[in-house]
């Protein structure tokens, strides 16, 4: 065996490891900084905001179909790795009267579930502020109610 192919190995390890390492990829943008996110938390609020009202004016039909709009709204704001507070309370905001909804037919297993959302989302939400704890209060008070409604 020759003593040239070991040098020659050894020259192409060392060129291959002096070469440009592949270039660093740029930090992912965190899409809550996303101006539409912005957006979309608005439209939710705004969808809230229009279902509320027609459930107010006895329009339950109406309400549940801007709710079933709002879902996915919903699904988006919540798929980012670290929601904000608003689209929290834009979600939370829309399970809740959802499950109001839910809880004037009866429907309290349902209803229940929801409120468990919300209690989820306000228990382990940091920091914990003063809109977050009443949040937390109103999931707690309305599963109670729910529990009081299964009982019967």
């Amino acid at each position: 065996m020759s003593a040239r192919p070991i040098p020659a190995i050894a020259l192409a390890a060392l060129l291959i490891s002096c070469s440009d390492s592949p270039p660093t990829p740029a930090p992912e943008r965190d899409p809550a900084a996303d101006p539409s996110y912005g957006r979309t938390i608005e439209q939710l609020n705004s969808t809230v905001r229009a279902a509320r009202e027609f459930r107010r004016q006895g329009k339950p039909d109406d309400a549940a179909a801007l709710i079933e709009k709002g879902e996915p709204l919903e699904s988006q704001l919540l798929a980012v790795h670290h929601p904000t507070l608003a689209a929290m309370q834009a979600a939370s905001d829309l399970d809740d009267l959802y499950a109001r909804m839910l809880l004037s037919n009866k429907h309290y297993e349902w209803a229940r579930f929801l409120f468990q959302k919300n209690l989820a989302r306000w228990k382990h939400w940091t920091p914990a502020s003063e809109d977050t704890e009443a949040r937390l209060k109103q999931a707690e008070d309305a599963i109670a109610e729910c529990d009081r409604g299964m009982a019967k």
